[in-house]
């Protein structure tokens, strides 16, 4: 048989991996303070978006990264909503460099969350009976660099 592997063979060497094991809601909260009253008012909404993200290792090679919206909306000076979603995935991730790897966790992990989180930030809010938000895609890759910037130029003062 030609496909039998032969014995003492040395392993073939394995190149960078990376696999989405699982995406899961780590955490889930919705308030509406000022309901009922607040839906007799006339609705002019100004959005704030806190977008958080970090990561920590588990066992082998096997990473959670967990992707934080925190959304405020006010209408007319009062708290409408406060919403959060905490979106996590966990990943296999192995053979990358320091860099490579850092990079993946920063940007590229956010960016595979963000879709899962901004829905699930959405039926939070139009099951408390606002409109949807529709958040608009981020930029994660852009994020992070900014953040690299901001630590090396922290790191030079």
């Amino acid at each position: 048989m030609t496909d039998q592997a032969t014995t003492g063979a040395a392993p073939e060497a394995q190149g960078p991996q990376f696999s989405l094991q699982r995406i899961y809601v780590r955490d889930l909260s919705f308030e509406a303070p000022k309901s009922p009253e607040i839906f007799r008012q006339e609705w002019t909404p100004s959005v704030e978006l806190d977008l958080n993200t970090r990561q920590k290792p588990l066992e082998g090679d096997f990473h959670e990264v967990v992707l934080t919206l925190s959304v405020t909306v006010k209408t007319a000076g009062e708290v409408a909503f406060i919403a959060e979603v905490q979106q996590a995935g966990i990943f296999l991730i192995s053979g990358l460099d320091a860099a490579a790897m850092s990079h993946t966790l920063g940007a590229f992990c956010p960016n595979i969350l963000f879709p899962y989180a901004r829905e699930a930030l959405d039926n939070l809010v139009t099951r408390g009976s606002f409109p949807a938000l529709m958040l608009a895609p981020v930029n994660f890759d852009a994020l992070y660099a900014q953040e690299l910037g901001r630590m090396q130029t922290a790191g030079n003062a």
